[in-house]
């Protein structure tokens, strides 16, 4: 081969060296750092860039994107004086490629070491209690924290996470034993109000029964008072319409003796003074020496157009018109017809 066309293929390949060198194409959400001869010259923004070869160098690749950086679980002791293991979520993103490159050495580093020393103080002002029951409180102060000391970094902390507190073994069986022994207590209070619940609902359903049955018993004794009543005046006031007389009452007096002889305990059978007169109204009536019922012209009626009478009264009604009617044929001398019997 020609010494020209070796020199030719060197030089291609020199230029080829060149252009890869000078031409740089940056991803989005990405910057790269160019230092000239050792020194900052600019910050290249994502796309194609040009660079002068062998004069500018890329000095760090920066990613812009939200970053999520897990540490590991840090002793840290609380207020109590109880060691605790606590295991942190950091989420950062770079706002200042400049400052986290030229500002500190290792920034993720930093932020580790920060986020571990911020935890131990907010952790240790506070009881084992209130640190498991504060992570929203403790995730606030850490960032508020963190974000204010890597400002200076070109950093931006978002958010900060417990992800995890984990106390020591026998403070956790001593807090199950305590946990266990709330929902025994809570259980115990529950069934108790159950059981309170259930005995008023009881008694109370009792006692609105009682009150019913007593209404009940109530409007019961009314309505057979009030319908006794009733039984009263109508025969009452059949009676009184009917005019009975003195021969129709020694006949139902003398139907009404043997009923008074009934019965065990009686002993001794008392007959009154009036059935003399009782007896001698009957022979009047039989043998026709007494005139004083009434005349053949009287009839007994009873207007009963002003009484409201159900059917048992108008059957009462009707046995006493029947009664008289029978006394009045005895006392004229006919023979009479069937006596209406004896009350049971």
């Amino acid at each position: 081969m020609e010494p020209v066309g070796i020199l030719l293929l060197i030089v291609a390949i020199f230029l080829i060296i060149v252009l890869f060198r000078s031409i740089k194409i940056v991803p989005q959400q990405w910057n790269y750092i160019i230092e000239r001869l050792g020194r900052y010259r600019r910050t290249l923004e994502p796309g194609p860039r040009l660079l002068v070869p062998f004069v500018d160098s890329v000095r760090a690749k920066v990613d812009l994107r939200e970053r999520v950086v897990n540490f590991p679980p840090q002793p840290v002791i609380t207020a109590d004086n109880l060691g605790v293991q606590i295991d942190t979520v950091l989420y950062y993103i770079i706002t200042q490629p400049t400052a986290a490159v030229y500002n500190i050495d290792d920034y993720l580093a930093g932020v580790e070491q920060l986020t571990t020393t911020t935890l131990r103080n907010v952790v240790g002002s506070m009881d084992l209690e209130k640190t498991l029951t504060s992570r929203e409180e403790i995730n606030a102060r850490l960032a508020a924290e963190l974000d204010k000391a890597t400002d200076k970094w070109g950093l931006k902390v978002t958010r900060v996470e417990l992800r995890s507190i984990e106390p020591p073994l026998s403070i956790r069986d001593a807090m199950e034993k305590q946990m266990r022994a709330e929902r025994d207590r809570r259980a115990a209070i529950l069934n108790a109000e159950g059981t309170k619940r259930s005995s008023i609902l009881m008694a109370e359903g009792e006692q609105q029964s009682a009150v019913l049955r007593a209404k009940g018993e109530r409007d019961a004794a009314v309505l057979r008072a009030d319908g006794e009543a009733k039984a009263i005046q109508t025969v009452f006031a059949a009676i009184h319409n009917a005019k009975p007389t003195d021969r129709l009452l020694t006949y139902q007096y003398l139907q009404t003796l043997p009923s008074i002889a009934q019965g065990t305990a009686n002993k001794v059978w008392v007959v009154p003074a009036e059935l003399t007169k009782a007896l001698g109204g009957i022979g009047n009536a039989f043998g026709g020496g007494d005139k004083s019922g009434p005349s053949e012209e009287e009839e007994v009626e009873v207007d009963t157009s002003a009484l409201e009478l159900d059917d048992s009264a108008l059957q009462a009604l009707e046995a006493a018109q029947q009664a008289a009617r029978e006394v009045q044929d005895i006392g004229e001398g006919k023979e009479p017809g069937q006596l209406p019997p004896a009350p049971a």
